[in-house]
């Protein structure tokens, strides 16, 4: 930088600024600001003429003003006149005046955008410095447009000077990350790359800086600098403390420049060359040894210099994830610091560690240090240490800890942070059934929860031990009795309220013929905590009762008399009301068969992914480690072929448990039917990306593809690291589609690239036209492809997708079958019956008419077939199918009839029942048992205009079960019901019963609280 002459010490600033700081008071602050203003003002727009020495102190006054907080609207284009002076002093305060003042929308940017590009075309290392600093400090998206395609070539030219390098790294950086689609990939890509080897250091940090923001969105641009990063990385560690002193801290050689060579690495999977692997090994083997070494200084600057490139080498040792011995090393270190005197050195190995237990080579080496986690878990004083504890001990809980983890952090729950006691809790509950090798432990360990911290135990956890007590036999004794001495205590949490009441409910005959625990007993119990729980417990609870009906006879009476009571029929809640009601006319209506049927013990959940790692990951955010955890445990698995071994009860071996992992994705994959591969087939599988080897399809793709016959949108494949979610419109022959693909992890995906394959016969027929994806998906992100697709003519097979990346160092091949099938192209035609039938007469021709016989694969039984051509198949419609029904009938009642508002339409038991009908294989003879000929006279006698009509969308179930007869008088009587809606308004039965509407399951059961509540809420 040029030396500041003695004239330019600018008296009058000084003389201002003194006078600013001896004003006693803002008041006076402010007057002696008006006065300074007014003069400056007067002299910019007097008639002589300034010079530059007094425009850059009147313009240094105007900068100290707004630094003061005082608005400045003047003075700008004196700023840009600055620019133009060829000294220094007056050019460095034009420029520092237009970096802090100027709006980058302001109507001055054309004029400074000319100033700086002569001072860059001028040669003068100082004036180009001075240009670049203030394109970097603006920054704008204008500035962007105008020198993106200027700056690189500053960058790589030959006769630049090292400073001006250095300036045009960090300003290119700095545009690229304000406006990354205004920075073009060129020539200059590979020649910056080369940078790395220049002699001058700050140079090298420069361009490190920018190579690894730009490699992080463009890998393959970047891919040669990782040979030239090692070399210099190795350089620098082998190198003396007095080799590079100019770049020395405190005896740490270029630590800056050592933290961002191992992060742009970090970018990369492990070299691919030998060479350049084993001189990374070495060089990080060097790192770790250095640590072992006793400090050159006392001085806190030393450790922290050394502590910085240690932490950033251990980090690319886990990205990497190849290197077993360096992982223990690397834990080893980690550990030692786990006792360090330095807070921020504990917390940080806490952090490291977490990462590491999800690695297979390391995860016994950080078991071994459980004690000390446990220690620091209990005497820590900072919360935040406290919470990366409870995380290291999360990702380092396998079946042979599961329980002492699980003991010690529901210990600590008791005098936890209540900031980080929801997180606990979630993690508790999740390894207590993931690692659970025996049930009772796992009804115990919740239980525990809910009375340790039932505040923060959510809804999801609570609805996970339902689940598995249901679906689990051999527990349901035991859950039953536990949870009745659990609600003994005084003070019982809601949430155990709940659980207790759907156990008892479901299970409570399984401990009745204890004294202790008479059915009585049992409801008084429960009773007693009625009026302390809210309205959703209660309405549980009466659901409880209606059970208890069923399975205790002798207690029926004393339940009528409660769900008689004023408050309960006159309850001011409607849902409390309803079901009260509905409860009451059920229990003395219905017969004892018909109770039996429908409320029986509820069935078996269906198995599917757990919601609580869902509720996990959105309290943790995206960078959580349960990702990175999970998603390399399922690649130890999928690799390396050794899975986590099984449970060793005989239960767990015998029958398979849906419960067995709450994250439902621990799951082992389903066993090859080919011969198990060779350990080189693996090797070559792990460390080998080509292209041209395209994955077979994923197992459960075909079942998606089947579903998206019919849909357009939805998920298509989904695994522990991978999501792709499909989003399409079809218009005649063309049609476009949006993939989604989603990172579930907190790692990036590298080298991303999804693949349209096309058979030869399908190409003819199909045009497919697709939009390049980003070769990076960063972790918890979502990048979207379009395909425009054109149908040539008919086809048959459907293209596939295939996707390559790199995750964690590994190559990941996965193929779906894309849903394009030829039925998105049909187009509906309407017109009139005659329209029809005459055309139907006018296909004549042989052509027009086929016909094919064939043989069938399996015997065919007539009365299954005859059966399942009127019901359907019970999985074709769900709850949702059945709610749109009732909120079409609704609406058309509403119209139909003149009462402004329709009346209330509930998923009553026996309507429930009824649907359920479907579901079951002896359909007939429980049809005959729930239907007799007298209950069918109730229903025609007490079913209101619009549940008729909901019955009679319900025929073909009431046909095939009640016999034709009997159900052709019912929906005579119903159709008698709705003629009362007026002259053209009444349902034509006729056609329901001439009808195949298929009977529509009621999801949950009849016992479930979804079943109790109403489908459709009546509106306005």
């Amino acid at each position: 930088m040029p030396a500041v002459s003695k004239g330019d010490g600018m008296r009058g600033l000084a003389v201002f600024i003194s006078d600013i700081r001896n004003c006693k008071s803002k008041e006076a602050e402010i007057k002696r600001i008006n006065k300074e203003l007014a003069n400056i003002r007067s002299k910019f727009k007097g008639d002589k003429a300034l010079d530059g020495y007094s425009k850059k102190k009147y313009v240094c006054k105007l900068l100290f003003i707004f630094l003061l907080g005082h608005d400045i609207d003047f003075g700008h284009m004196e700023a840009v006149n600055l620019l133009s002076s060829n000294r220094y002093t007056e050019k460095q305060i034009g420029y520092l005046f237009i970096s802090v003042l100027v709006n980058s929308n302001s109507e001055l940017i054309r004029l400074i955008n000319n100033a700086i590009k002569n001072d860059l075309a001028s040669r003068n290392p100082t004036f180009m410095g001075l240009a670049l600093h203030c394109i970097a400090n603006v920054g704008s998206r204008e500035m962007a447009e105008a020198f993106a395609g200027e700056i690189p070539k500053i960058l790589v030219a030959g006769d630049t000077m090292d400073s001006v390098k250095q300036s045009a790294a960090l300003c290119l950086l700095r545009l690229y990350r304000a406006s990354p689609d205004l920075v073009p990939m060129g020539d200059w890509t590979s020649r910056v790359v080369h940078l790395l080897n220049d002699q001058h250091l700050g140079v090298v940090t420069a361009a490190t800086s920018l190579i690894t923001t730009l490699a992080q969105k463009n890998p393959e641009e970047f891919k040669t600098s990782v040979s030239l990063a090692v070399s210099r990385l190795s350089r620098i560690v082998t190198s003396a403390s007095t080799d590079l002193q100019d770049y020395t801290y405190y005896f740490v050689p270029a630590p800056w420049l050592s933290v961002k060579l191992l992060r742009l690495l970090q970018c990369y999977p492990p070299p691919e060359d030998p060479a350049v692997r084993g001189r990374l090994t070495e060089c990080l083997e060097t790192i770790l040894n250095k640590a072992q070494e006793p400090p050159k200084s006392k001085k806190v600057q030393h450790s922290n210099a050394k502590n910085a490139v240690l932490f950033e080498a251990i980090s690319l040792i886990i990205h990497h994830d190849s290197e077993p011995n360096l992982l223990v090393r690397a834990c080893n270190q980690l550990g030692q610091f786990l006792q360090h005197r330095e807070t921020n050195l504990r917390y940080l190995a806490l952090e490291s560690m977490c990462t590491l237990a999800s690695s297979e080579f390391s995860h016994e080496a950080v078991k071994t240090h459980i004690d000390t986690v446990i220690n620091a878990l209990k005497t820590e004083r900072d919360v935040s240490v406290r919470q990366r504890a409870v995380d290291l001990l999360y990702a380092m809980c396998d079946r042979s800890n599961a329980q002492q983890i699980v003991a010690e952090m529901l210990s600590y729950l008791e005098t936890a942070d209540y900031s980080i006691r929801e997180e606990i809790v979630l993690k508790v509950a999740i390894l207590a059934e993931k690692y659970a090798v025996d049930y009772t432990w796992y009804v115990d360990t919740i239980l525990n929860l809910i009375r340790i911290a039932g505040d923060y135990v959510s809804e999801e956890v609570w609805y996970r031990v339902i689940q598995i007590v249901i679906n689990r036999d051999d527990v349901q004794g035991y859950a039953a009795k536990t949870v009745f001495e659990a609600l003994q205590a005084p003070a019982c949490h809601e949430n155990l309220v709940k659980v207790g009441g759907y156990i008892l409910g479901e299970f409570g005959n399984l401990i009745a013929g204890d004294p202790r625990s008479s059915p009585l007993i049992q409801f008084d119990l429960l009773h007693s905590k009625f009026h302390l729980c809210s309205v959703p417990t209660r309405a549980l609870l009466l659901s409880t009762y209606i059970k208890f009906v069923n399975l205790f006879p002798e207690v029926k009476t004393t339940i009528q008399d409660v769900l008689r009571s004023d408050s309960q029929l006159k309850n001011a809640d409607v849902e409390l009301q309803q079901r009260a009601v509905e409860y009451l006319r059920l229990s003395s209506v219905a017969s004892t068969d018909i109770l039996a049927t429908v409320l029986e013990e509820m069935p078996p959940f269906p198995e599917r992914e757990s919601s609580i790692l869902a509720k996990l990951k959105k309290k943790k955010g995206p960078s959580t480690v349960t990702d990175l955890e999970e998603a390399k445990r399922e690649r130890s698995v999928d690799v390396n072929g050794a899975p986590e071994p099984a449970p060793a009860s005989a239960s767990a071996a015998s029958t398979p448990s849906p419960s067995a992992d709450l994250l439902g994705l621990g799951a082992a994959p389903p066993a090859p039917t080919g011969p198990p591969p060779s350990a080189g087939g693996l090797l070559v599988d792990v460390f080998s990306d080509s292209a041209s080897a395209v994955a077979p399809l994923a197992p459960g793709s075909e079942d998606n593809f089947a579903r998206f016959v019919c849909k357009n949108n939805g998920v298509l494949f989904e695994n522990q690291l991978l999501q792709i979610g499909l989003k399409s419109e079809f218009r005649q022959n063309l049609g476009r589609m949006f993939i989604f693909y989603g990172n579930k992890t907190s790692t990036q995906f590298l080298n991303f690239t999804p693949t349209l394959i096309c058979a030869d016969d399908l190409q003819a027929n199909l045009n497919l036209q697709t939009k390049p994806v980003d070769p990076t998906v960063d972790g918890g992100a979502q990048v979207q492809q379009v395909v425009n697709i054109e149908c040539v003519s008919d086809f048959t097979e459907a293209p596939v997708l295939n996707i390559q990346f790199r995750y964690g160092g590994t190559f990941q091949n996965v193929s779906v079958k894309l849903p394009i099938t030829l039925n998105k192209f049909f187009q509906p035609t309407e017109m009139a019956s005659q329209d029809f039938f005459q055309r139907w007469k006018q296909l004549s021709n042989p052509q027009q008419e086929v016909q094919s016989i064939f043989k069938a694969k399996h015997p065919m039984d007539t009365e299954i077939t005859k059966a399942k051509l009127l019901l359907g198949r019970s999985s074709d419609l769900g709850q949702h199918s059945l709610k749109k029904l009732i909120l079409t009938l609704q609406t058309l009642w509403a119209l139909a009839s003149s009462t402004p508002k329709p009346p209330r339409l509930d998923a009553c038991c026996v309507w429930s029942r009824i649907c359920k009908l479907r579901c079951t294989g002896s359909r007939c003879a429980q049809a005959r048992t729930l239907f007799p000929r007298g209950y069918v006279t109730y229903c025609r006698s007490s079913f209101n205009p619009m549940q008729a009509v909901g019955l009679c969308v319900l025929f073909p179930c009431v046909s095939a079960t009640l016999g034709d007869h009997t159900a052709h008088s019912t929906m005579e009587h119903l159709s008698t019901c709705t003629s009362s809606l007026g002259p053209g308004r009444g349902w034509d039965t006729k056609g329901l019963l001439t009808g195949t509407t298929a009977g529509l399951p009621v999801q949950g059961g009849p016992g479930s609280m979804k079943s109790r509540q109403p489908v459709v809420q009546s509106t306005n």
